[in-house]
């Protein structure tokens, strides 16, 4: 006799697709008549990539943005045709394959030959954007290497084996409220960086150099293209400014049920190390997600919404699971009983990832960008 298992997940993530489409038409109301690049890297930041993709091209973005060629290959196989660019880049990058397959490709210098090569070997021609860096210090040309770059990828368009597409840099401090001087001082690095690719006879036809905080506070950086990130997915990059100051709405919920209720006395030491210890008698929930699932270690005291009622994460998270002292009678066992809807985060308890990111000492794009593959995606469709 077969066995037969439930199909109803214990613990979900929903993704609302009608609040992902409001994000980037509100993002394209702002920015335009410049492009929106919707940004799908580490899987649409925990969302998903091929869904997120699809809705963000629906709604108005005209771009999709990945770190990764393999990430783009993905979006590729799922039988998405939307122009799109990867940027991060190992010596096992599959230029030939991006290249066969209309990828985009970000070069920040010594890939620009192993492109070159992939384009003859394809029978080619590779479409990338020159990335000068400004003062983040991670990938792109420094200044001192960058005439040179221009000007070797000036020669290998004139052979046809490379398509100088645009230029573009990342900025360090756009969600500062005090690094506008850092943001001047990279966006004019860029200007010149740009006027010295025209001088080798770039066209430089998108220039991109807005970031979500930047595209939301600099309109000067929007240009040709805004790359969106953690704005689409309804997401402040600023500490003094909510989504809902923003106009935008958050994408993301986490859910599951208790998985158990029961009686402590005073002073009962909860989860490792005994981080917290019931001051009453009362009744502990157990919660079944911990940082397997992507809950935070750290997030002791973040919020939980159990049935329409608040309280906090009680002692450590652990690998599985967490504890809640529900604060009630340790005889009350109508209290949230096992089975008890809950969120950790999200549009029924109005919970922010805020919340639990500022609880574990970390900001919003990881909260949810870690939420793990245990956790099933629930798509909830735009409508």
């Amino acid at each position: 006799m077969a066995t037969c298992w439930t199909t109803e997940p214990e613990r979900w993530v929903t993704i609302d697709h009608s609040a992902l489409a409001h994000n980037i038409h509100t993002i394209a109301q702002w920015v335009k008549p410049a492009q929106v690049m919707a940004v799908v890297k580490a899987d649409g930041y925990g969302h998903g990539a091929v869904e997120v993709a699809q809705t963000a091209v629906a709604a108005g973005a005209t771009w999709l943005g990945t770190a990764h060629v393999t990430e783009a290959l993905k979006l590729r196989e799922a039988g998405i045709t939307a122009p799109l660019l990867a940027w991060l880049h190992t010596i096992r990058t599959p230029f030939r394959a991006a290249i066969e397959h209309n990828i985009d490709i970000g070069v920040s210098g010594p890939e620009l030959d192993a492109v070159a090569e992939a384009a003859r070997n394809a029978d080619l021609p590779a479409r990338v954007h020159l990335k000068i860096d400004t003062g983040l210090s991670r990938n792109g040309a420094v200044p001192e290497i960058w005439d040179d770059l221009c000007k070797r990828a000036s020669e290998l368009q004139q052979a046809g084996i490379v398509r100088v597409v645009g230029v573009f840099t990342h900025f360090a401090n756009a969600d500062d409220p005090d690094g506008d001087t850092d943001v001047d001082i990279q966006l004019r690095l860029y200007h010149a960086a740009v006027e010295t690719a025209r001088k080798h006879g770039l066209t430089v036809d998108v220039r991109h150099v807005a970031n979500s905080p930047a595209l939301l506070a600099r309109p000067d950086t929007h240009l040709d293209m805004v790359r969106a990130g953690v704005a689409i997915y309804g997401l402040s990059p600023f500490a003094d400014r909510t989504a809902e100051d923003l106009g935008l709405r958050p994408v993301m919920s986490f859910g599951t049920t208790v998985a158990n209720n029961k009686p402590a006395d005073i002073g009962t030491g909860v989860s490792y190390g005994y981080a917290y210890r019931c001051e009453l008698p009362t009744r502990l929930a157990l919660i079944p997600a911990g940082y397997a699932d992507g809950v935070p270690r750290t997030a002791i005291g973040a919020p939980v919404w159990i049935d329409g009622k608040f309280y906090r994460v009680a002692g450590t998270i652990a690998m599985d699971q967490f504890v809640v002292d529900l604060q009630t009678d340790r005889n009350d066992e109508a209290t949230a009983p096992v089975g008890t809807e809950v969120e950790l985060f999200g549009q029924k308890s109005g919970i922010s990832s805020d919340a639990w990111a500022i609880a574990a000492g970390t900001i919003n794009y990881e909260l949810v960008t870690r939420i793990g593959c245990r956790v099933p995606r629930i798509h909830k469709q735009w409508v």
